[in-house]
């Protein structure tokens, strides 16, 4: 059992500022587990694509969103098979922002992670709404932002198949855009949350200073 007992970390932030790797490291030192909430998204997204339900499909998609078997750790379970690598495929990235932005989506997926996070004691949270929405009572929350280019390149980095850093920082901008300004759970603070710029600080100096607020 960790000694931080009950303990909510609550990471919400941009498309490619590091939230997943942020979550990952404290995680790590605090003697606790993560979810990537974004991942979720992603496998209702790639569930969608494969079953040819539209982006657009409110009523489909939240469907699917209460209805498939997940499993989001280390690798990412889609109805029983590992889809950790093809959640991040281009034509997942093209469609998650469309789809997470469904009420009956993020109602169905918020449901889940609040009880992933109830039979844990104390975990650390990451994705857009974490703690605006889904633990609005975390212990800490953080906002992650970064340097546009250096999101694009940290994303390139991560997939052979992108076009190129300047795409990818395109497309984060789209995302960005989209993001703030949907009617559900818009990307945006918390009330209290302390931001962190993560564009030129390393991951352990990112965690030191994590934990001094604690």
């Amino acid at each position: 059992m960790s000694d931080r007992a009950g303990l909510v970390i609550a990471i919400d932030g941009i498309a490619g500022a590091g939230k997943s790797t942020l979550a990952a490291a404290l995680a790590e030192r605090l003697g606790l587990e993560y979810l990537d909430t974004g991942a979720m998204y992603r496998a209702v997204a790639l569930a969608a694509v494969q079953r040819g339900v539209s982006p657009s499909d409110g009523p489909g998609l939240s469907e699917i969103a209460a209805t498939i078997s997940l499993e989001v750790g280390k690798r990412v379970l889609l109805d029983g098979r590992d889809v950790t690598g093809a959640i991040r495929s281009a034509e997942v990235d093209a469609t998650v922002s469309e789809v997470a932005a469904h009420p009956g989506v993020r109602e169905a997926l918020v449901e889940r992670q609040r009880q992933w996070a109830a039979v844990r004691d104390g975990a650390v949270v990451e994705g857009r709404d974490m703690a605006t929405v889904v633990f609005p009572d975390a212990q800490l929350k953080l906002f992650l932002v970064a340097d546009l280019q250096v999101r694009g390149e940290r994303r390139f980095a991560q997939s052979a198949a992108e076009p190129a850093p300047g795409a990818v920082a395109a497309a984060l901008a789209r995302r960005d855009e989209y993001d703030s300004n949907r009617q559900a759970a818009p990307l945006r603070p918390a009330p209290g949350a302390k931001v962190l710029d993560t564009t030129n600080a390393s991951v352990a100096e990112l965690v030191d200073q994590v934990l001094g607020w604690l």
